[in-house]
């Protein structure tokens, strides 16, 4: 049995995470622990076959009164989190960062690519990546995940938002764009599977099929009994605005497909998307 803690108690991912474990009583025995506080200083590590650090700000309005808590809190944080981890005798150390390290709104990514973050989030994020990785050892692997926006039943972000829209408004507009996407049931499974085959270095989980923006907005619809109408209607005036917002939607925004370690897709995405709005 491997006992795993998660550092970011009652967090999206770390309950998905708990909760999709739960399924193999027998192979893993899986805690919690706030960090909010310094409490958690006080832990002994040394009981942990693994530690997940999935503590963080994420999908908060970035302000210049909060600048200094991402750093806190990305970087800082998840920094003494390794620290102490590696300093106990933990021999798997796995950092959730993000896809937003790259600071591109639109584009392909490989693992060519470089990090230019333009959010406090997004450097905060490469900040610690940085802090961490050197910290991996023979005993003590560092595994870095990079995802793309996570959706999932009761997720934040943008996936409700463009969810509501596609329950209250008669037309969308209708757009070829591509767009990496992860399931959070695909991000609990591929972290599994990171944790059996013990291996580090830096990770770019994805569902295996790209995601178009109208065809997901029409496929939520019709999960809900509504009839969402597609439309190129707007696309010239889409391809002239250059807002933030109109990118991260209609953009194409992706990683380039690679071969897996392992099968972590389960679904394809018209069946994520009925497990979501179920």
């Amino acid at each position: 049995m491997k006992h795993i803690l998660i550092t970011g108690k009652n967090s999206y991912i770390g309950n998905s995470f708990t909760s999709w474990l739960a399924k193999y009583p027998n192979d893993y025995e899986v805690t919690s622990i706030d960090m909010r506080d310094d409490k958690w200083k006080q832990e002994d590590f040394s009981k942990y076959d693994v530690v997940f650090h999935v503590a963080g700000i994420a999908h908060v309005k970035e302000k210049k009164k909060n600048r200094d808590l991402y750093y806190k809190v990305n970087r800082d944080l998840a920094f003494e989190t390794a620290k102490k981890a590696k300093e106990d005798g933990v021999k798997h150390f796995i950092f959730l960062s993000s896809m937003s390290v790259y600071g591109l709104e639109t584009g392909v990514i490989d693992r060519d690519t470089p990090e230019e973050p333009k959010s406090h989030y997004g450097i905060s994020k490469l900040e610690a990546e940085k802090l961490i990785a050197p910290l991996n050892s023979d005993s003590f692997k560092v595994s870095i995940l990079r995802p793309p926006m996570i959706y999932g039943k009761g997720c934040k972000g943008n996936y409700p938002k463009l969810a509501k829209l596609a329950k209250l408004s008669p037309i969308f507009p209708a757009v070829e764009n591509k767009r990496s996407m992860l399931f959070i049931d695909h991000l609990s499974e591929f972290t599994r599977l990171l944790i059996e085959q013990n291996l580090k270095g830096f990770f770019f989980p994805q569902n295996n099929e790209y995601v178009n923006t109208s065809r997901m907005v029409k496929s939520i619809s019709q999960k809900n009994h509504k009839d969402i109408k597609l439309t190129s209607i707007f696309n010239p005036i889409i391809r002239v605005l250059r807002f933030s917002v109109v990118k991260k939607i209609f953009g194409d925004l992706y990683y380039k497909i690679e071969d897996n370690h392992f099968n972590y897709n389960l679904y394809n995405f018209e069946k994520t998307v009925e497990l979501v709005e179920d």
